[in-house]
């Protein structure tokens, strides 16, 4: 039985909680004030057995401390695990490579994950994206510099991309 550990934490945006691996992977991540949301959205096949709750996750904890203080680069380093086709595997990919202060359309995420055409397929893998934050699917914009859509809303994702703004 797989293990996974949580933790919940305060940001200037409200609650954010990530599901962690025992060696160290953000298996989900968003903000909302437990663990149930973030395991609905994870891949049946990386859902743990078992949650523990733990104030404190190291590296991640951290990461996010200092992301929401203005250290957009905190957050590249931690490793992520989430489960899907090739196409979504890319994207999410291309996603942690997306600078902050410097959103993507919808297509351009298509070209750089290297299908052009799959405009739909780019966002397809930002809705379907279980790691929040740690790829950054809130980096992209619809065509025309509209917000899109984002599954902890849009009042979250303006404010992540004017604090992204802000402190470039």
């Amino acid at each position: 039985m797989s293990i996974a550990h949580w933790s919940t934490q305060d940001t200037p945006i409200g609650p954010f909680t990530a599901l962690v691996a025992t060696d160290g992977a953000v298996l989900a991540s968003g903000w909302t004030a437990g663990p149930a949301e973030l395991v609905a959205v994870m891949s049946p096949r990386l859902r743990p057995g078992e949650l523990r709750e733990k104030r404190d996750l190291g590296p991640v904890t951290t990461a996010v401390r200092r992301y929401h203080a203005g250290e957009f680069d905190a957050v590249d380093p931690i490793p992520v695990r989430q489960l899907s086709g090739e196409f979504l595997q890319q994207a999410w990919d291309v996603l942690r490579t997306v600078p902050a202060g410097k959103p993507v359309t919808y297509g351009d995420l298509a070209a750089l994950a290297g299908r052009p055409d799959a405009i739909r397929a780019a966002a397809s893998a930002c809705a379907r994206n279980s790691a929040a934050l740690f790829v950054p699917c809130h980096r992209v914009l619809r065509a025309g510099g509209a917000l899109g859509g984002f599954r902890w809303g849009l009042p979250v994702k303006r404010w992540l991309l004017d604090h992204e703004a802000a402190v470039r």
